[in-house]
């Protein structure tokens, strides 16, 4: 491109040109995703972000454009100006949404011509860390660029939608303190202040609570959070949440109206309808039923059941002694697996050793009753209450895991998932549940302390404040979390709106006076100015939109990723800095180990 072939006014996306356009003339512009001789013709598929056009350049119609289009390769960018025609019947594509035109080229101009790039923009399969080094052309991939479209849908739904309930869109700090959130700060050292530093925000978690308290009532915010913390599919070192909050609410509120916002979103974006409200769950009953606090609804014929108390006085030697030792006998029925082999059935005991279980148990149910090597052990009193318990019919496989509760749990939540993947079970591509009634309070026996389970800003359940100083771990929180197929995809609760209640809470979590007034003060100096009631969630965008992409990392779903060692492979970031730099900031490193 040179000055005296400035760049031609685009009247059409390539990928919405159609029937509609022919005999028009139309200037598209693009990437060559692909060329084509036949016979003298040159066939050019041009794509951009809408989709693919094909266009002709015909020697007898336009040498000059011929002479150029020679050249072509692939994604040499190019300004095309010619006219729609209808393609032959016999040269329709239908697997192509402009399939049934073509453009006859009048001219031709490459705005840049470009290097072999290291791998076919086509779709198709590409290691992450080739993608990753290269995003900018990762993303001009369609299937990637899909991702971003939707990203894009699911941001202005969500702003559409709170705004229309009166909420307000605030901005708050990234550079703020740190505080003790959960996870790792992300320190950023001061030049004015020498010696002092600013931390990246894990949430706006204290400045949301602070918009209460001054009248804003309801607020919302897409905001950028970053915590320096352990990666992995899920993770990234910076994300995306669309945070709420309301005053004068109680926890149902807050639960109406993401359960609407959810709704519409995937009406909207995916032309799904979402059933309301969703399925409940308390944290003892989703540990209960589904050994974990990520309930998974989409295959929601694997139940979980205790049959311990059923089987306490079996001849079956391993149930017993796991039972004497303070363990829990837990399976499940699958529907309709009673045909598997023994190979297969090994193989899920393989699964089950390999995430701790000493084995697994398993009866078929069959027309004469249960089969398996073990039912010598059991009278038949105890068979016919296992089918009762697990409600099980004729075909199917009941699965059984005896250990201490928690390995019980974990290892049956991740057989469940697995089984039901293996044997394509899922009845349901989205399964929302709601999981409430959380403890405030975790131990962490190392430290010899109590953790906030959510967050120091839980309220407690107003009937158990006397707890925190006699019983602490038994005191519930007004906490919930939003899980979507296994996944938690948002988090929040009522806060603390009171100053003593605040104090009582930090008095529990090992926070002294001082450091809490150091740290704090200003928190619990705002909760002295008539605060209202409040409370709120965090939703994670990120994977939300990873879910309904259908996509299994959040990578997939951010324009420019960390990996898993939170390297950003394009950037080749994070990198050492000039030592001026580091004297300005009144920083002296020391040599890495």
């Amino acid at each position: 491109m040179t000055e005296s072939h400035p760049v031609p006014q685009r009247t059409h996306y390539c990928g919405e040109i159609g029937p509609a356009d022919a005999d028009h003339s139309v200037v598209l512009t693009g990437w060559a995703q692909g060329s084509r001789d036949h016979g003298g013709i040159i066939f050019i598929d041009l794509r951009d972000r809408t989709g693919l056009a094909q266009v002709v350049v015909d020697p007898s119609r336009c040498p000059e454009a011929h002479a150029l289009a020679e050249s072509v390769r692939s994604e040499y960018v190019l300004a095309v100006q010619g006219k729609v025609a209808l393609r032959p019947k016999e040269s329709i594509n239908r697997n192509l949404p402009t399939g049934t035109v073509e453009v006859f080229v009048d001219s031709l101009q490459v705005l840049n011509p470009a290097k072999t790039p290291p791998f076919a923009i086509e779709d198709g399969e590409i290691s992450e860390s080739l993608r990753l080094q290269y995003r900018y052309l990762d993303l001009r991939r369609p299937q990637v660029q899909r991702n971003f479209l939707l990203r894009h849908r699911v941001l202005q739904s969500v702003r559409a939608f709170l705004s229309r309930e009166g909420f307000l869109e605030l901005e708050t700090p990234i550079l703020t303190r740190s505080t003790p959130e959960g996870a790792r700060d992300y320190l950023v050292p001061s030049r004015v202040n020498k010696g002092r530093f600013y931390a990246l925000p894990q949430s706006p978690q204290l400045f949301k609570q602070l918009l209460m308290v001054s009248g804003f009532d309801r607020y919302f915010q897409i905001c950028r959070c970053f915590r320096d913390e352990d990666l992995r599919a899920d993770r990234q070192p910076e994300f995306t949440q669309i945070d709420v909050e309301m005053s004068f609410v109680e926890q149902e509120d807050v639960l109406e109206v993401i359960e609407r916002l959810m709704a519409g979103l995937f009406q909207k974006c995916l032309g799904v309808e979402i059933e309301i409200p969703f399925k409940r769950y308390s944290y003892r009953e989703a540990l209960a039923l589904f050994g974990s606090d990520k309930p998974d609804l989409r295959y929601e014929s694997l139940m979980q059941e205790d049959v311990t108390d059923l089987v306490k006085d079996t001849e079956f030697e391993i149930f017993r002694k796991v039972i004497k030792a303070g363990g829990k006998v837990k399976g499940f029925s699958a529907p309709q697996l009673a045909t598997l082999s023994r190979k297969n059935l090994d193989d899920l005991t393989k699964f089950a050793i390999e995430r701790g279980a000493g084995g697994l148990a398993w009866m078929k149910v069959e027309e004469g009753g249960l089969t398996s090597p073990i039912v010598k052990f059991f009278k038949q009193e105890m068979l016919d209450g296992l089918r009762d318990k697990f409600g099980a019919n004729t075909g199917d496989l009941l699965l059984m895991v005896a250990d201490q509760p928690a390995v019980t749990d974990e290892v049956l939540a991740a057989l469940r998932a697995h089984v039901a993947d293996l044997y394509h079970l899922k009845t349901n591509p989205f399964g929302f549940a709601w999981v409430t009634d959380f403890p405030l309070l975790k131990r962490n026996e190392e430290e010899k302390r109590f953790e906030a389970v959510h967050h120091p800003f839980t309220a407690p359940v107003p009937d158990d404040v006397a707890l925190f100083e006699t019983s602490p771990e038994r005191v519930r929180s007004q906490a919930y979390d939003l899980v979507l197929n296994g996944q938690e995809i948002g988090g929040g609760s009522i806060r603390i709106h009171q100053r003593e209640v605040q104090e009582r809470m930090f008095s529990a979590l090992g926070i002294s006076a001082q450091a809490a007034k150091e740290k704090f003060g200003f928190l619990l100096e705002a909760l002295e100015y008539g605060t209202p009631p409040h409370g709120g969630i965090a939703l994670g965008l990120d994977r939300i939109v990873a879910i309904m992409a259908g996509v299994d990392s959040i990578r997939d779903v951010i324009p420019f990723p960390k990996t898993q060692r939170a390297i950003d492979m394009m950037m080749d970031a994070p990198s050492p800095v000039e030592e001026e730099q580091l004297k300005e900031l009144g920083i002296d490193l020391k040599p890495p180990d």
